[in-house]
């Protein structure tokens, strides 16, 4: 059995940006526009927005996106993103370069070097090929790729498949990659969801650590764990036979079939979820949450996370131990906890324990008990 590091970690956030107010107004603007025909047909108003709800509902002030005109146009409210031709690289392989190529570099290596390629993300731009494969073509690794998704949780499923894969001498190094658009499949057009997301794009290369080599700065692996429950809470129904139920199947129908949560069930759920999981997760370690230096969470909801360290260590904990960049990005899916590990570990030393945890859709949770070597 092979010790495992992560020796490369890459982050690409797009440039664009959305503030609460541009989102709000945008969404406001259309909910007179439709209040007036639900007027005329007799149908129940809708409520505005404001960024006060926004702010105490999830703590978001901001959030980056691929593309924001068409977003904030009321009379469209989704992302523009032209379609590509068939041979040409595809936005989201695009968007998985984009960090992998920094995690290789992080890492000190060459695309060659990595031999098996992980495009693990909540949404996917097609069924297949698969991503992975034409990130594979497009940069010149070697072996094989596959696509996964576990929602939320889908870089750290994928985090816990490269480790033991390697751990297991099936592969020399592993790039998982989890670059989310989340954008492209939100409804702008429901208050409950429209302002939680933003895009981001997120690698690690995971490989083996030879006897001798010490690599400091890099993070060993000890440990991941997945954890999974079925429920509709946070759910999408967009999918290969949405069509097969229309009347005319040439003529998608999307309402009910975009993003939806029910939020305050989540927010109870996964916030006992999430507690049971990681102090359980590193008992088995003979750890306790003390013992860890620093958090990782999934950033969806800095009440949630607030609300599962508190319950985790029996009081508060402040942004040092538990660090949030939710604020100004949004929930970025299974990207936000690898957004938090890239920006906040050079101050820690040698011998320092880590968490890295994600929770959401399934409900899923995934896991990696990490050590600074």
């Amino acid at each position: 059995m092979h010790r495992v590091i992560i020796s490369g970690i890459g982050v690409e956030i797009p440039e664009p940006s959305i503030t609460n107010e541009e989102l709000v107004d945008s969404f406001n603007a259309w909910v007179e526009m439709e209040n007036v025909r639900r007027q005329a047909s007799g149908e129940t108003l809708l409520q505005k927005s404001d960024s006060d709800f926004i702010v105490h509902a999830s703590g978001v002030q901001t959030r980056h996106v691929i593309e924001r005109e068409g977003i904030l146009d009321p009379t469209r409210m989704a992302p523009r993103i032209p379609a590509r031709p068939d041979d040409a690289l595809s936005l989201e392989a695009e968007f998985g370069i984009a960090s992998a190529r920094k995690a290789l570099d992080h890492a000190g290596l060459e695309p060659p070097d990595v031999d098996l390629v992980i495009c693990s993300a909540s949404h996917h731009q097609r069924p297949y090929p698969a991503i992975a494969i034409e990130m594979q073509q497009a940069m010149g690794t070697k072996g094989a790729g596959f696509d996964m998704g576990l929602g939320c949780s889908s870089a750290a499923a994928a985090l816990h498949i490269a480790v033991n894969l390697v751990r297991a001498g099936a592969h020399r190094r592993v790039l998982v990659t989890t670059p989310e658009i989340i954008t492209g499949h939100l409804n702008f057009r429901d208050r409950q969801t429209h302002f939680i997301f933003g895009d981001a794009s997120v690698s690690m290369v995971v490989e083996g650590l030879a006897q001798g080599d010490k690599r400091p700065g890099r993070f060993e692996v000890l440990d991941t764990r997945t954890w999974t429950q079925m429920s509709n809470n946070i759910r999408t129904n967009l999918g290969y036979y949405t069509r097969t139920a229309q009347d005319d199947p040439y003529m998608i129908n999307l309402e009910g079939n975009l993003i939806k949560q029910v939020g305050n069930k989540v927010f109870k759920e996964v916030t006992v979820a999430g507690h049971k999981f990681i102090v359980e997760f590193l008992a088995e370690h003979g750890l306790t949450p003390q013992a860890i230096r620093r958090f990782w969470l999934h950033q969806a909801n800095a009440r949630m996370n607030a609300m599962i360290l508190k319950l985790s260590f029996g009081h508060e904990v402040g942004h040092d131990r538990a660090p949030m960049v939710l604020e100004r990005l949004g929930n970025t899916a299974g990207a936000g906890a690898v957004v938090a590990l890239s920006e906040n570990h050079a101050d820690m030393n040698a011998g320092d324990y880590g968490l890295l945890c994600a929770f959401g859709a399934g409900y899923s949770i995934g896991g990696a008990l990490l050590r600074m070597l």
